[in-house]
């Protein structure tokens, strides 16, 4: 009885000690975020930047030309969802694998020569499973060749701005490379743009999916996807040379958050370096966003018409979260508008201020281009006028 007495207490003080559960990648979901210096300070690199506004919430050596591993699919993805978007390829073409696709070691779906995929269907093999020899065979596809496909990048990269940027091939292996390296800052823009998308964050955001009729399974790469709440995406990376790379996209309140992560010696450390920057970025601040919507009516002078319509452009601003509720604006409207005048020129602006302060501005433009008034048009009026005005007698 004594010795029934004693277990019956051992299992209860058991089930009464607090425990806190570890999902994968040891990313604990009940665990405080750490902010201040502590956050990623093991890693080479990083950035956090919201998307909407592109704005730099957290950056540690950012602008370091690094070695990116399978990152490097970002802009491999970029130059594939805008070839779809401009039409030159489409998801349900179909491609050949050629040899050279089908030799691409590392992260890989197998690919065999001469098997056949459509666009969409690479494309998630790349997106999700990080797959080189599917990203090589749509870079053939677009590029014809893999080293035309990468001069694309690299021409692609100075045309976003990218200054720490050169690439070597399109997967991100660097065995064999001598200056295939980008930025964390880099990546962070390269990321904007890709997640512009809807194509890619169908894919990036998705935990499980198939090829082959359901016999070869593609599990993401990113384990924050699962284990994160709103992340989106968007691109892992791992070599010796590189160490552990990622780009992580995450959405909550209509704010979308961009952490880049480079040289982290572990998986663990770089998820959680990811984690602890998008946590910082959510708890602190938030999005003021006033959508471009259409003003009334102003009139016109001297012009073919009477009035003409007036718009605002949208204005986003990043700020801390509890600053939005002071943020007020001010419209600067004409009181009538001289014509000629052209719909992209702007004639007015409303001004946006945090606790008296200007923190920026949008313009305000006519619907239409309005012309001068024709010395014809002038006398019509003039008839029309007299005319009216002999009626109603």
């Amino acid at each position: 009885m004594k010795k029934i007495i004693a277990l019956l207490l051992a299992t209860g003080i058991l089930f009464t000690l607090p425990i806190k559960v570890k999902a994968s990648d040891d990313i604990i979901e009940d665990e405080e975020p750490v902010y201040g210096d502590s956050i990623c300070k093991d890693v080479k690199s990083a950035i956090l930047i919201e998307a909407q506004t592109g704005e730099i919430i957290y950056e540690k050596n950012a602008s370091d030309a690094l070695p990116p591993a399978s990152v490097t699919k970002i802009m491999t993805l970029l130059l594939v969802a805008e070839a779809l978007e401009e039409e030159k390829i489409s998801a349900d073409q179909t491609v050949t694998v050629s040899a050279e696709a089908s030799a691409m070691g590392g992260s890989q779906v197998f690919l065999k020569e001469g098997e056949e995929f459509t666009v969409e269907e690479l494309l998630k093999c790349a997106v999700i499973a990080s797959a080189n020899d599917a990203s090589v065979a749509l870079a053939e596809l677009i590029g014809g060749t893999e080293s035309a496909f990468v001069s694309m990048m690299n021409e692609r990269a100075k045309e976003l701005g990218l200054s720490s940027t050169n690439f070597e091939n399109c997967t991100g292996l660097d065995d064999t490379v001598e200056n295939h390296l980008t930025s964390a800052k880099d990546i962070s823009i390269m990321s904007r743009e890709l997640i512009k998308h809807p194509i890619i964050t169908k894919y990036s955001s998705t935990w499980q999916d198939s090829i082959r009729d359901g016999e070869f399974i593609l599990t993401n790469t990113n384990r924050l996807v699962r284990y994160y709440k709103g992340c989106t995406g968007l691109k892992t990376g791992s070599t010796d040379k590189a160490g552990f790379c990622l780009s992580a996209t995450a959405e909550r309140d209509g704010m979308q958050l961009i952490a880049v992560v480079m040289g982290a010696a572990t998986r663990d450390e770089r998820n959680n370096c990811a984690r602890a920057l998008l946590d910082y970025g959510f708890a602190e601040y938030a999005v003021f966003s006033d959508p471009e919507a259409e003003l009334e009516s102003a009139p016109v002078v001297k012009g073919e018409v009477y009035e003409i319509g007036l718009k605002k452009d949208g204005f986003s601003y990043l700020c801390k979260k509890g600053d939005i509720k002071r943020i007020e604006k001010k419209y600067d409207i004409p009181e009538k508008i001289t014509a000629p005048c052209n719909k992209d020129e702007g004639c007015g602006s409303v001004k946006y201020y945090l606790d008296g302060e200007l923190i920026g501005q949008s313009g305000i433009f006519p619907t239409d281009s309005v012309d001068r008034i024709s010395v014809g048009s002038v006398f019509v009026r003039i008839l029309k006028t007299i005319l009216v005005g002999y009626s109603a007698k």
